[in-house]
């Protein structure tokens, strides 16, 4: 959708900000935080245009090998004696983490949650249309001044808790390969990343440390996603110095928490840590998007590569097992925290059969990664920080994390982080159909910006609708035989399904409600990054073209 341009901005020379008008909009787009984002863009886009160039040429490599390995030019660093430095008081302790986005009542559940940590997400579970965007950030703001509530459509007020029982923030801005084309500097759109930690940063770093002399749980602190090699760490690494410089505030105050989100990644942990290790906080295990990373770095790799029903797939899996070895040996080896994965169920007080079921997988998961070594881990409900918190309490006791605990003695291995057969499984007619459900479903919610979606009592976000049409894809060019009904998958098959799931959900919606929705776009755009004779990288750059 065509965004309405509101000018160049006469404060900034070269600044043109555009989009639709966003309420208080002018706390945000000041003219110093403009200066601010567009220092950033003028210093770094470059480096990052670069960066980006380099993803595209090593999965060429790992297109034409079909294998990765730990990086002969950086032994010496693994090798190496070197920590990160000393967590924070407010990260110390971060046995349980909730995630979700910046809208105004998330905001106010997720501090109230009682959690150690929110993950504040303009990434993930953020559509990021420019209302989402700026209001998020005047959202932050307002619950950091205290001055945040929240009424639902049915009269329910909430309203923020005594700061001292609040979540740390921790924002993850987006990652380095969206742009932000609401905003452009010398005729060229801003990465996102650079708005999401440029006008946070301006605006409460200062604020977050004056606070934090008084409240522990205040500081900048973030969380970095969709990093793909220890290059692209040191470029974060570049723009924390800079942008501390800029205000004047102390090297090292910034600390970021690093997504494995990606298998390339997986194989560079310690140099990631190396890179940021002024600015370090830990490396977290990003499970959902790690599968689509392998998936999409793999695709054409064979059978040996072809993932089975995203759903049979948990952390006992032989080469998540082994991901998660070495993340805690890596991060316990250098100081750092190791954050446990996403436990996205969302509770049901409807259905208490289904509820059950469900806490007793979650208390399972969380449980094996606190007796694994993990200082902390995901929720995506607030219901399930209790269960999260019970699993950790009972290994780590009044401990806040359990760094001294080096993990496995077992040395991970190339062989064991890419053997994806060994975790058995099979792909199945029930786990396309289910793709297809997912992914159409969560797309049209993207579309009406909604980031954060509840689908079959899971909460769903970009990364799982990325290993939804991502898996689609993979069977369709590897011609998958679907073990439950025989049939080959083919791009037929698929648009068979998407159109009986469009014909499903508008007799459940409803001829009006289904009308109102934007339900044959979704389908679309699932089609095309689904069924594209060429890969999409992502999903979300073809549909930012389509939100306001």
């Amino acid at each position: 959708m065509a965004a309405a341009d509101q000018g160049p901005s006469p404060a900034v020379p070269g600044v043109t900000v555009a989009g639709p008008p966003v309420p208080r909009a002018e706390e945000v787009l000041t003219a110093g935080a403009l200066e601010f984002v567009a220092d950033l863009h003028r210093t770094f886009e470059g480096r990052r245009q670069e960066l980006l160039a380099a993803r595209r040429e090593r999965r060429a490599e790992i297109a034409r090998t079909g294998t990765l390995d730990f990086l002969p030019h950086t032994a010496d660093i693994r090798s190496g004696d070197w920590q990160v430095a000393p967590a924070p008081r407010a990260l110390t302790d971060r046995r349980v983490e909730i995630t979700g986005p910046t809208d105004r009542k998330m905001v106010v559940n997720a501090l109230n949650s009682g959690a150690k940590v929110w993950l504040a997400d303009f990434e993930d579970a953020t559509a990021p249309t420019w209302e989402n965007v700026v209001s998020g950030q005047v959202n932050l703001t307002d619950a950091f001044e205290g001055r945040i509530d929240f009424t639902s459509e049915q009269g329910k007020a909430y309203a923020l808790r005594p700061a001292a029982e609040l979540a740390t923030v921790v924002v993850r801005p987006r990652g380095w390969h969206l742009d932000e084309r609401h905003l452009t500097v010398d005729g060229a759109p801003v990465a996102g990343a650079f708005v999401d930690f440029g006008l946070y940063f301006f605006h409460n770093a200062a604020r977050l440390i004056a606070k934090g002399e008084q409240d522990p749980n205040s500081g900048p602190y973030f969380y970095l996603p969709k990093t793909e090699s220890h290059l692209e760490a040191r470029l974060w690494n570049e723009v924390f110095t800079r942008a501390q410089a800029a205000l004047a505030i102390p090297h090292g105050t910034i600390r970021a928490t690093v997504l494995i989100e990606t298998v390339t990644a997986a194989f560079e942990m310690d140099e990631i840590l190396y890179e940021l290790r002024d600015h370090a906080a830990g490396l977290n295990a990003g499970r959902w998007d790690y599968l689509f990373s392998i998936v999409k770095n793999f695709r054409d790799g064979g059978e040996r590569y072809v993932l089975p029903d995203r759903n049979t797939v948990t952390m006992a899996s032989p080469f998540m097992a082994a991901y998660t070895r070495l993340l805690v040996q890596t991060c316990h080896r250098r100081g750092a925290h190791a954050i446990g994965g996403m436990a996205a169920f969302i509770p049901s007080r409807k259905d208490p059969e289904v509820n059950a079921a469900a806490l007793v997988k979650v208390r399972a998961d969380k449980e094996r990664e606190a007796s694994g070594g993990f200082d902390g881990s995901w929720v995506a409900h607030p219901d399930l920080v209790p269960v999260a918190r019970a699993c950790f309490d009972a290994v780590l006791g009044e401990r806040p994390h359990q760094k001294d605990d080096p993990g496995s003695p077992e040395q991970v291995t190339p062989a064991q982080l890419l053997d994806v057969a060994g975790a058995g499984g099979s792909c199945t007619r029930t786990g396309l159909h289910n793709a297809v459900q997912v992914g159409v479903r969560y797309i049209e919610a993207w579309l009406r910006g909604l980031g954060a979606v509840g689908i079959f009592h899971m909460m769903e976000d970009a990364a799982t609708a990325e290993i939804s049409r991502s898996q689609i894809w993979q069977w369709i060019h590897n011609g998958v035989v679907l073990a439950d009904t025989g049939e080959k998958t083919t791009a037929a098959l698929v648009r068979r399904l998407v159109a009986e799931e469009l014909a499903q959900l508008e007799a459940e919606l409803g001829e009006q409600a289904y009308a109102a929705g934007r339900w044959t776009e979704a389908a679309a755009l699932f089609e095309q990054v689904a069924l594209a004779e060429d890969f999409p990288d992502f999903l979300t750059l073809p549909a930012l073209a389509l939100i306001d």
